[in-house]
């Protein structure tokens, strides 16, 4: 290949976004299968809902060493890559922190409706994270005044915050993008100190997987995790182990073997999480190692599949309806913190036949399409967020 930028990154990445605003929408919709919706703590089991988010944790992955290597390439120093990796986190992790808490706002004891206090921090989240190009916004407004004001808002959100049971603001469980913040923190420093070594990233895996069965075998009384449960970093460090056998592949002129050594690791990230499903079970809220290996190892076929039909067939075509969900990808993710809110504000509510049944599912697809087309449109208007 001509270019070591793979199309299937891209994809897979639009393909897990479009499922993730649909799944999220799931909420809104009644008799619908129970194979797409989350599942219990206490059930053996995922659904559709439960593979998304390590999918999209083993995406971020495979990006870490492309991106990282970009830097370095335009003559960064590491210090400066390790202020980069910092920088994101951070915005990851307040992001994550903000959202995880505003699930616990009690309107009656704030100023301002949950609805509003949802648009103030996702309009924030733009004001401050948003890929000014230009010093000047409309040719008037300093972007540096643009992101005082984000984070004055931010501020404000924090001051009057106030949950049902009468707390400020906690941790909770950091919030979905927290989660990828800190597991991403971990694994991109790893990749930057480890580089390109097979058996280094190889050995960063195995150790991840095992601290993620120790959180329920507890060895030697150990009970030890990296912030978040290591199955975050697991599955973040399993995507930067792709990456890093392509680069190894195409560098030893050796790209056939790619397909079936990345077919061998997805079945032995399956077997393993089938083989031990009887110690823990399969499940998401719990992160247990069954699940982060079955899902990990699902994502990693989807990916070959892809990287066949787009890196080696060139067939990509039909991803374009979708591309925007690849290319900007947080912003996509941020269209429905403003969708729900102003919906609600305005008391619009669709009839129940659209959110019943298969009519409430073809609701819930359209509606993700449409949050990609709205984040494709304002990406003219030079409206994408970029950490």
């Amino acid at each position: 290949m001509k270019s070591n930028r793979l199309a299937s990154i891209d994809i897979i990445r639009a393909l897990t976004m479009l499922l993730m605003i649909f799944v999220n929408d799931l909420w809104s919709l009644t008799e619908i299968p129970e194979w797409l919706e989350h599942k219990a703590a206490d059930v053996d089991g995922m659904g559709l809902a439960d593979v998304v988010f390590p999918a999209f944790l083993f995406i971020v992955g495979l990006s870490i060493p492309h991106a990282l290597k970009a830097r370095i390439k335009k003559g960064e120093s590491k210090p400066k890559v390790l202020l980069h990796i910092l920088s994101r986190t951070v915005a990851l992790v307040v992001m994550g922190l903000f959202m995880v808490n505003m699930e616990s706002i009690d309107d009656g004891q704030m100023i301002v409706s949950k609805p509003f206090w949802q648009i103030l921090m996702a309009l924030a989240f733009v004001l401050i994270w948003n890929n000014y190009r230009n010093p000047k916004v409309w040719n008037t407004i300093p972007t540096v005044v643009m992101k005082l004001a984000g984070w004055s808002i931010l501020l404000l959100l924090a001051v009057i915050y106030q949950s049902a049971s009468g707390d400020w603001m906690l941790i909770h469980w950091w919030g979905i993008l927290g989660l990828i913040g800190w597991a991403y923190l971990l694994c991109a420093v790893l990749y930057l100190w480890i580089g390109d070594s097979i058996l280094a990233i190889s050995s960063a895996c195995i150790v991840l997987v095992f601290m993620n069965v120790n959180e329920f075998l507890h060895l030697g009384g150990v009970d030890f995790t990296l912030v978040v449960s290591a199955s975050n970093h697991a599955s973040v460090m399993l995507g930067v182990w792709v990456t890093v056998m392509y680069s190894y592949m195409i560098k030893k002129g050796k790209s056939t073997y790619l397909v079936p050594v990345l077919l061998g690791l997805s079945g032995v990230l399956l077997a393993f999480g089938f083989l031990t499903r009887p110690e823990w079970g399969i499940s998401k809220i719990l992160a247990t190692p069954s699940w982060t290996t079955i899902c990990a190892g699902i994502t990693t076929l989807v990916f070959v599949i892809l990287y066949v039909l787009t890196d080696q067939k060139g067939m990509t075509a039909w991803s374009k309806p979708i591309a925007a969900a690849g290319y900007s990808t947080l912003t996509c993710y941020l269209i429905p913190y403003f969708v729900y809110p102003i919906l609600t504000l305005v008391g619009w509510d669709l009839p129940d036949m659209f959110t019943t049944g298969t009519l409430g599912l073809v609701k819930s697809i359209l509606f993700a399409v449409l949050v990609i087309q709205i984040t494709a449109w304002i990406d003219r208007f030079q409206i994408r967020l970029k950490i």
